[in-house]
């Protein structure tokens, strides 16, 4: 008998099995490839870092980061990506790239940095679930560090300032996704009719942006006006976790 797969992660709301991006990104992988995680879903007696969520739990080996904890699992033969050409697995990997240096820091920004959805949203969802006294820091820290992640990636020669690196991080977030609504076009997934790891991290990053309620919504906007990008943020949801979703 395998060993067992437990899959530590933030919770969900608004319809959505986890609000964090990362961890949607596992979760997604998982039931497309079929691997069977038992999910702990962080509450206020949670013991470990939550630094590093989400974590991946075997009786051998502790993985983090969603990129590692794929590879793991491919590794334990749950591969989404099995019936890709080499050329779609070379593509996939250049699209990955492409979110996390366009999208993310703008996802990133929406949920930590804008003020208003940090204080009406984010920060009150997070802190419920951070035992206290840690709710009245953690949450900042996590601030702080989405901040560092983004100034790192653009906070350069000449966007010093971050109101010039908020007009560029959405401008870019914008035009990547038109170029994943172009390439998706009228298919169900990115390569065809079976989601693979491409489609895991598009939904990760996509399904919080579009669902979750915010007072700050620009670039939700943009994504509303997506509608194939909407669709199948939906459908993922309908097909692979609606008997899993009891928070709305």
């Amino acid at each position: 008998m395998a060993a067992p797969l437990e899959l530590s992660c933030w919770g969900g709301g608004w319809g959505l099995p986890s609000v964090h991006s990362e961890s949607l990104v596992v979760m997604a992988y998982a039931k497309f490839s079929g691997a069977p995680l038992k999910v702990n879903v962080i509450d206020n007696t949670w013991k470990g870092s939550r630094g590093d969520v989400p974590v991946l739990t075997t009786e051998d080996n502790i993985v983090s980061q969603p990129a590692k904890i794929l590879n793991f699992l491919r590794k334990q033969k749950y591969n989404a990506d099995y019936e890709l050409s080499a050329k779609q697995g070379a593509d996939t990997l250049a699209y990955i790239a492409l979110l996390e240096e366009k999208l993310l820091p703008a996802v990133l920004h929406t949920f930590w940095v804008e003020s208003d959805n940090y204080f009406t949203v984010t920060k009150p969802w997070f802190a419920s679930r951070i035992p206290f006294p840690l709710s009245l820091i953690l949450p900042g820290r996590m601030s702080k560090g989405a901040l560092n992640r983004i100034l790192l990636t653009r906070g350069v020669p000449p966007l010093y300032h971050l109101r010039e690196v908020e007009a560029q991080i959405y401008r870019d977030a914008k035009e990547c996704l038109n170029l994943l609504s172009n390439r998706l076009g009228t298919s169900q997934f990115f390569f065809g009719d079976t989601p693979s790891t491409l489609d895991a991290y598009v939904f990760g990053y996509l399904a919080p942006l579009y669902k979750v309620r915010f007072p700050k919504v620009q670039l939700q906007e943009h994504l509303k006006q997506l509608f194939n990008l909407c669709r199948f943020c939906d459908d993922i949801l309908n097909s692979y976790f609606r008997l899993s979703l009891g928070d709305g």
